[in-house]
């Protein structure tokens, strides 16, 4: 269907970050026992048990719909005219948390930590509030985070048992997101070790949360990797928002499998201190929402130039979006179109549907010069053994044990079966690697020269506004040369799997990702709530 330059896309990409184009989930009996025992969180069900005293049904149902799906504005209304409190919303999303993470039938294996203070925490907004101190779009949201992003009252693991006890602080963005206000309510389960781990290991799957289970198809369908938890979370309607992080992929492949909204900045634009890390060179944190207007809300409440991180880069304004964009806006703009994915009936359809809005569409066929999958391993390689060592050193807790890959790969080995049931061949690559610093330096040069390379010549040539890709098949290009992405439902397969429109912008383009993907999201309302998480 698609000729070999488009299969050479989708074969780099697979590679990226293990396997982050969707595949069927695949059962394994060492898997579902593993998956079995580690999910039985004391943690969760305590918190669970204390907070929802005296809380029902019926209050549930009463507050559903103020809630459920709707959008960061819509709720802030509701609490505005007095028909919702902080404490309420909070205890919405606790409520629906138990009510399907509990249960064995309908767990996704999303959340695998709360926090035991959120709903003191929600009180105390509801009392700022009424002082008038709500400032932010984000104030007394309650937010989840991909547990690689360090926070205050839970542990931070990357999925991985090595970290079962590393309690940190909070990481850069989640005291910016404090500070305006946010409610940390808890932390998803991931891809273990962001998905650098083994190679035969299903997305989603992690020691510490087990695996990962796509509402649209438990079981079925792919969650996508490595924000697994992230995104299904959002999904799923357990919290506002969610924070995941990115490699090259590993927001927007989840947010596409799981019908989300999922943004990968410009590398620098938002912190990754107190992030357990893969890689310096790609790596970045980014929102993930059930709509762009939520998106941009929170993204603009994580902004801040970290001293502590060099890639930092003083904040870009990100607009405000109280007055969301109509599908007017799009009259006029120049979009590339990547014509070896015409033949994906939804892009084809999508395509048409923005032609009768105003665009311009261009037809593209980037060109690949040097592009070298082997150049990106070895940065992740080394880049992996340098920054999780830093890491370990310096924000891990006192209680961790492990202090490089070497240790981490030792004290696997000390049980394969519960620790690394699918191998740790990643972790040993990353061992075993031994280039030099020049031939690391020299690999970064030829990846992000050729990547530029990609994108800058179709965006000059035909002076796009940006490039339209389908979920994550050009992750691998915008992470190398480090521009940023925004994918936005469009659709299900006859299957009913989600697919995402993928917008593609130059560097700190954000803010037109933004209104772009809100006027797309206007025009072309797709998005479903997955049938069995309706109650």
């Amino acid at each position: 269907m698609h000729n070999l330059k488009t299969v050479f896309i989708f074969l780099i990409v697979f590679f990226i970050a293990g396997k982050l184009i969707a595949q069927p989930a695949k059962k394994d009996a060492r898997f579902e026992r593993i998956q079995s025992e580690t999910l039985k969180s004391e943690q969760l069900t305590s918190v669970l048990q204390q907070a929802l005293v005296g809380f029902s049904d019926q209050k549930y149902q009463k507050l559903k719909p103020l809630v459920f799906e709707r959008s960061i504005p819509e709720i802030q209304k509701a609490v505005q005219t007095g028909k919702l409190s902080y404490q309420d919303l909070t205890l919405f999303y606790l409520y629906r948390i138990s009510k399907f993470e509990t249960q064995h039938q309908t767990s996704l294996h999303a959340v695998i930590a709360l926090n035991p203070e959120v709903l003191k925490e929600a009180k105390e907004k509801d009392l700022q509030l009424k002082n008038r101190k709500a400032k932010h779009g984000i104030f007394g949201m309650p937010i989840l985070l991909k547990d690689n992003i360090g926070a205050e009252n839970m542990k931070t693991t990357a999925g991985a048992l090595a970290l079962k006890d590393n309690e940190t602080g909070d990481a850069f963005v989640v005291k910016r997101l404090k500070e305006k206000g946010a409610l940390i309510l808890g932390k998803v389960n991931l891809s273990e070790w962001a998905y650098y781990f083994c190679e035969k290991c299903p997305s989603g799957y992690s020691g510490i949360g087990g695996y990962t289970l796509n509402p649209y198809g438990p079981g079925i369908f792919d969650t996508g990797g490595s924000s697994s938890g992230t995104a299904v979370a959002v999904a799923a309607n357990y919290a506002v928002a969610a924070i995941g992080t990115e490699t090259a992929g590993s927001i927007l492949s989840p947010s596409s499998q799981n019908s989300v909204v999922g943004l990968k900045p410009t590398l620098g634009l938002l912190s990754r201190s107190g992030i357990i890390p893969l890689s310096s060179s790609f790596d970045t944190p980014g929102p993930v929402t059930k709509s762009v207007v939520d998106n941009a809300i929170v993204l603009s409440a994580m902004l801040g130039k970290d001293k502590n991180d060099a890639a930092s880069v003083e904040s870009v304004m990100i607009a405000d979006q109280s007055q969301s964009p109509d599908g007017s806006l799009l009259s006029g703009k120049r979009f590339g179109i990547i014509k070896a994915y015409l033949d994906i009936p939804l892009y084809a359809q999508a395509v048409e549907k923005l032609k009768k809005a105003g665009v311009i569409m261009v037809e593209v066929e980037p060109k690949r010069t040097g592009m070298s999958g082997s150049d990106f391993k070895l940065i992740l390689n080394q880049d992996m053994k340098s920054d999780l060592a830093h890491y370990l050193s310096t924000d891990a807790g006192k209680n961790v044990q492990v202090r490089s890959v070497k240790d981490i790969v030792a004290f696997n080995q000390g049980n394969m079966e519960l620790r690394a049931p699918y191998g740790q061949a990643l972790l040993e690559r990353v061992l075993h690697d031994s280039t030099s610093l020049s031939g690391l330096q020299e690999a970064k040069n030829r990846l992000e020269t050729s990547c530029k390379l990609f994108f800058e010549e179709i965006f000059n040539k035909d002076k796009l506004d940006v490039v339209l890709s389908v979920n994550n098949y050009n992750a691998f290009e915008a992470a190398a040369a480090k521009y940023p992405a925004i994918c936005v439902p469009m659709g299900y397969t006859p299957k009913g799997e989600p697919m995402s429109l993928t917008f593609i912008a130059r560097p700190f383009g954000e803010n037109k990702l933004i209104q772009l993907g809100m006027a797309y999201e206007k025009i072309d309302p797709v998005r479903k709530v997955p049938e069995l998480y309706r109650d």
